[in-house]
């Protein structure tokens, strides 16, 4: 995939992964780069969390390799791990903190404390419209709300590699538009981003689009070439139904 020649981005390159005798993933390779917005696509279980788990280096890949802006995950995890932003499926916010407070530890993670962590809670808290809660109990906060507010924590370390698994299940159609709406900007701006859903509606046109069905990519490129004259969601169903009857 010539890594060597442009590192920059989200790169995976042949990722394979089981459980037990149980593939997960199978040979999955993708590449998003600087100012990209990338759609995984797959319906549940079509191995987007195990590819999560493996990003996180909450498991390790049985073959292949993950780099982060050029650092090999397997190599240079906390390199990796330092560029990388990930807003995760469930939440892991503290309910009993106010949105200051729960920006504030995640900061102190990252190793960024004092005035200068003050200064990042306020920048992405203002970037998501979400000023005005800081002093507001997490609990208390709507789920689209929480989920602005898991999207700023992920950005407050200014990562240049965004993964989201999952980020808009649960919410009303007004939060999860404004939520895809967002992150779309954010690649405008230059972020590599890795955006995975089984809902067809949150994917553009010019996004680059990977299709993954039981563990493996089914198609990749850009979605409005890959759809063609058909719905997106027509498209889909066409590439994955087959699969399933044949099972």
């Amino acid at each position: 995939m010539g890594s060597a020649l442009n590192p920059g981005g989200l790169w995976l390159q042949g990722i394979s992964h089981s459980y037990g005798a149980k593939p997960a993933v199978q040979d999955v390779s993708l590449h998003v780069g600087p100012g990209q917005f990338c759609a995984l696509l797959g319906p549940n279980g079509a191995g987007k969390s195990t590819l999560f788990s493996l990003m996180t280096r909450m498991f390790v890949p049985k073959s292949g390799q993950i780099l982060m802006d050029g650092h090999d995950l397997a190599q240079r995890p906390r390199a990796a791990m330092a560029v990388l932003g990930v807003v995760f499926q469930q939440s892991t916010l503290d309910l009993d903190l106010t949105v200051r407070r729960n920006l504030l530890y995640f900061a102190a993670l990252q190793g960024i404390a004092g005035a200068e962590a003050g200064r990042r809670a306020a920048e992405v808290l203002e970037r998501l419209g979400m000023a005005e809660r800081a002093g507001e109990v997490v609990r208390d906060l709507n789920g689209g709300h929480r989920r602005r507010l898991e999207l700023a924590r992920a950005l407050i370390h200014r990562p240049k590699v965004l993964i989201l698994d999952e980020p808009t299940v649960g919410l009303d159609a007004a939060s999860r538009a404004a939520i895809v709406a967002h992150v779309h900007d954010l690649a405008d701006q230059g972020m590599s981003v890795l955006w995975a859903t089984h809902l067809t509606d949150e994917v553009q046109d010019r996004d680059h689009l990977v299709i993954l069905h039981r563990g493996k990519v089914l198609d990749q490129g850009r979605a409005g070439d890959i759809r063609g004259d058909k719905p997106l969601s027509a498209c889909f169903l066409d590439r994955t139904a087959p699969a399933e009857r044949a099972a």
